[in-house]
């Protein structure tokens, strides 16, 4: 399919930030691809201001999405069937108007390719009934739409109302026979902006058209805290941190606002996981306080496939990364494998996909019952490194 967006020139792409030139890469969910670039939506709080991005409002596409697929499933961390992939989840969103068909034509591709690997597609924007049957014709990769509403409605923050993804929620939900699988990816949950009782029982109600709801909180990384002080929006919190920011008492507030009939989790591939009647691909079931909302069968379907790995398997995953050439295997107990000597967190995430269990790096350590997230909120908590 012929490019929609511009296509950026060889010294165009040379003068885009480092990390904007990477067009595959490694995030927690997924492999993430991102050939596309630049998005009118300025929701105060995107990930693009750490990338260097934030100005580019237009989408410019760095290369056609043949080469794109081509060097995602060329990619040494992609693994046939396995790795979870992200389609334009860092720099867009993949239902603008004109970043559409460069969507379709990435699932088409791998969907060609005979691919079952798991699909996420993050989106805040309108999805149409057409876009039903197009999704319909596919027929391996495990498509799982994830619709970003906050229910923020400071138009500072979040100028794009939340409204448009409830709608798209419930239109593309509706179809009762469907391979493609709906979440209500229920965040950025920020206290003091979205957290009444009236905005806990809205996210309740629209919960229920969802094959799932995942909730989560902020990323308030310095760049981001930096934008909000130069343009004088309310700060959420006095420091930043590397992790996701979910204070305690929020989430006891969210957990209260929901019953046991309707599906919710903390982590996203928890919840794609359950939509699509498999196990956990990040392997949280060792991390058991994460499950203790979770329904029966899928406690009993993660159990299953529950397996600790060795020392020598691990080192055997990691011998196709020169990356992964300093790892080495500090502990392993049923919660995690926990390793050192990776200099970034890409590895990582390839071996926890290839062996479908927690893999923690010691510099970082995973405090029980904060789920992989910042101390900020929590008893004693003290500032994530």
């Amino acid at each position: 399919m012929a490019t929609r967006v511009a296509l950026l020139s060889r010294d165009q792409i040379d003068r885009l930030p480092e990390r904007a030139r990477e067009v595959v890469e490694y995030r927690k969910s997924g492999l993430s691809l991102n050939h596309i670039q630049g998005c009118p939506l300025d929701c105060a709080y995107c990930i693009r201001h750490t990338y260097g991005l934030w100005d580019q409002r237009v989408p410019r596409a760095l290369m056609t999405d043949a080469e794109a697929v081509d060097e995602l499933v060329n990619h040494r961390y992609f693994q046939p069937h396995i790795t979870p992939v992200q389609v334009f989840n860092r720099a867009t969103d993949p239902f603008l108007p004109n970043v559409r068909p460069h969507t379709f034509a990435v699932l088409e591709d791998l969907d060609g390719r005979a691919l079952r690997n798991h699909v996420l597609v993050i989106t805040r924007h309108s999805m149409k009934p057409e876009d039903i049957d197009r999704l319909g014709q596919l027929r391996h990769v495990k498509v799982t739409l994830l619709f970003t509403y906050s229910g923020i409605d400071n138009r500072t923050i979040e100028p794009y109302p939340s409204s448009v993804a409830a709608e798209s929620l419930k239109l593309m939900s509706a179809p009762e026979r469907r391979r493609y699988r709906t979440i209500l990816y229920w965040r950025p949950l920020v206290p003091g902006l979205n957290d009444t009782d009236e905005h806990l029982d809205e996210a309740y109600k629209l919960a229920q058209h969802a094959d799932a709801t995942v909730f989560t909180g902020l990323f308030y990384r310095d760049q981001i805290a930096e934008y909000y002080r130069a343009n004088g929006l309310p700060e959420p919190y006095e420091d930043t941190a590397r992790r996701k920011i979910v204070p305690e008492t929020l989430e006891r507030r969210v957990l209260v606002a929901f019953d046991s009939g309707t599906p919710l989790f903390r982590k996203t591939s928890c919840a794609v996981a359950y939509a699509h009647g498999l196990p956990d691909y990040n392997g949280h079931y060792g991390i058991r306080e994460l499950c203790d909302i979770c329904p029966l069968s899928q406690l009993e379907l993660c159990a299953s496939a529950h397996r600790a790995p060795s020392p020598d398997q691990i080192r055997q995953v990691a011998r196709a990364l020169p990356e992964a050439r300093d790892l080495v295997v500090v502990d392993i107990t049923e919660r995690a494998a926990v390793v050192s000597g990776l200099e970034t967190e890409q590895p990582r995430y390839y071996l926890q996909h290839a062996l479908g269990f927690q893999v923690h790096d010691v510099r970082h350590p995973h405090v029980q019952r904060r789920h992989g997230r910042a101390d900020i909120g929590w008893k004693d908590g003290k500032q994530d490194a």
